[in-house]
């Protein structure tokens, strides 16, 4: 289990992390979001010691990490770091060396996680061949390996495709099936949403979200209705609550109420008309609440 107590970290008159905790126990994805600037990679390289925090401390399994631990962690940084002119194979052998590992032990595994994520190559292949896709590909091989017990993924679906990211969505959930404790940050709600067990979003430095990403939403309230009925919007808009009432392509209405009680009301009117096919009443998206909790003035 990582273990974050207290994180501070400034730089001049900057303070970068303020007061960050958490926990990671075995076998749990965290989400760590928030704007650029927002203190996720300065976390990272306070967790990894790249940076010597100003007070606060990270523990693995109940102590500090030695040097050991570190050959327990892989790391992707949002700054990716190829040897263009290696091939595949002698890259993914030079990094899992670096984690204490033996060539002997990596080359049977190279086929297999190349197949895994569908990389368009051979391992005698130079890097630089590759695509920017299948590049990053591989260095996320060269981050998982080792098989890590502690992953920590800076922004790891930047510039993936839909059908790459979700391969890697795959990839992270067979971790953690696994038993690796998992942090990584993104700004893709829906990744965030899929596969996280926790959610935290920092906010210049500040932690202003905290919990599981169900949670987080439900105590936004219920006040985002889709609604499939005989009612127009003109008419809709005449309820007392309802705030907006936009028409999507599905046919189906959109509406943004004042509380969630609105929707009992709604209901009541739709269904006194007869059957209606749609109504779903949720609360905001991941999304949403990001850009709400990214433009609150700070007290």
């Amino acid at each position: 289990m990582l273990e974050v107590q207290n994180l501070v970290k400034t730089f001049g008159g900057v303070t970068a992390v303020d007061q960050v905790s958490f926990r990671i126990p075995d076998g749990k994805i965290l989400g760590l979001i928030g704007q650029n600037g927002a203190g996720k990679t300065t976390t990272f390289r306070l967790i990894l010691d790249f940076l010597s925090a100003d007070t606060g401390e990270v523990l693995w399994n109940g102590h500090h990490l030695s040097e050991k631990d570190y050959n327990t962690i892989g790391y992707l940084p949002e700054e990716r770091g190829l040897y263009p002119k290696l091939t595949i194979e002698d890259h993914l052998i030079y990094f899992a060396r670096l984690r204490g590992k033996t060539k002997k032990e990596i080359i049977p595994q190279i086929d297999f996680w190349m197949e895994k994520f569908e990389v368009k190559g051979k391992k005698t292949d130079k890097v630089q061949s590759l695509s920017k896709g299948n590049q990053q590909k591989v260095q996320l091989i060269a981050t998982l390996i080792h098989q890590p017990r502690l992953i920590i993924l800076d922004e790891p679906f930047s510039g993936l495709d839909p059908v790459n990211a979700e391969l890697l969505n795959d990839g992270i959930l067979e971790l953690k099936e696994q038993g690796s404790a998992v942090i990584f940050s993104s700004h893709n709600m829906d990744n965030v949403e899929k596969i996280c067990d926790h959610l935290i979003m920092l906010k210049d430095g500040k932690m202003v979200l905290d919990g599981r990403v169900h949670t987080i939403r439900e105590s936004f309230g219920r006040t985002k209705l889709f609604l499939e009925s005989l009612l127009s919007s003109a008419e809709l808009l005449t309820i007392e609550g309802v705030i907006r009432v936009q028409d999507r392509l599905d046919h189906t209405k959109e509406l943004v109420l004042a509380n969630p009680e609105v929707g009992k009301v709604i209901f009541e009117r739709a269904t006194a008309q007869g059957y209606i096919p749609v109504f779903s009443q949720q609360p905001p998206t991941l999304e949403e609440i990001f850009k709400w909790k990214a433009g609150e003035k700070n007290e």
